[in-house]
């Protein structure tokens, strides 16, 4: 299928524009003394001019010298359009105007050097920083204290009667007097004997109970006895 053809105005306009102007400075060149093929070249040159400055205006918004030869080749473009509107004689053009239109080429050729091998100022885009590296952190728990034991009050123990009975009675119960255990207590060291136990694979002994916890040997008995 064929594409439909669409007219830009702006793209005709500027055909316009340019075909008068180019006609302009072919008829300025010539009347300044510019005949044959050297009248046609005038008018490229100027153009030529203006689009490179054009050009590196656009990729390079902050150079002056873009904008200096760009208003150069407009005054050229627009001073043609004017003279040429019948306020010169064409027929008698001005010495002054001859010598600018035969040092036209050296003031193109210059500017078009200049904007070509002009290095690029625009500031290069700031990097991107990296992003720093997670470093995980590993927190150690620290081990939970041990429970805080109550104090223990001295108990008072019964007195033994005067007359013992001559009966046997087993040896654990008649060497240990019975003492009153606080439960935590109590639980606190059924931990130690389980961990001895563990470790060593023989039930904890009364002395090294009484060791662990730092109690009177009465009393460490007595917490022997009622632990598994």
């Amino acid at each position: 299928m064929f594409r439909t053809l669409r007219l830009d105005p702006v793209l005709i306009q500027a055909v316009i524009a340019g075909a008068l102007s180019f006609a302009h400075l072919h008829d300025l060149a010539a009347a300044a003394g510019q005949d044959g093929w050297k009248a046609w070249a005038y008018p490229v040159s100027v153009d030529l001019l203006l689009v490179a400055a054009w050009r590196r205006m656009r990729s390079d918004t902050g150079n002056r010298d873009a904008w200096l030869w760009f208003g150069i080749a407009l005054i050229a473009s627009l001073g043609a359009n004017v003279a040429t509107a019948g306020l010169l004689d064409m027929s008698d053009v001005p010495d002054w105007l001859r010598i600018l239109v035969a040092g036209w080429p050296a003031l193109a050729f210059l500017g078009g050097t200049l904007l070509a091998h002009t290095p690029n100022t625009k500031p290069d885009p700031a990097p991107t920083p990296e992003p720093e590296p997670v470093v995980d952190l590993v927190v150690e728990r620290a081990s939970e204290p041990a429970p805080e034991l109550p104090p223990t009050e001295p108990t008072s123990v019964d007195a033994e009667p005067e007359s013992a009975p001559q009966e046997e009675v087993p040896e654990l119960v008649s060497s240990v007097p019975a003492v009153s255990v606080p439960p935590a207590l109590l639980a606190h060291a059924q931990k130690i004997a389980d961990t001895h136990r563990s470790q060593t694979g023989s039930p904890i002994d009364a002395e090294t109970l009484r060791t662990r916890l730092g109690l009177p040997a009465t009393l460490a008995d007595s917490i022997a006895l009622q632990i598994t």
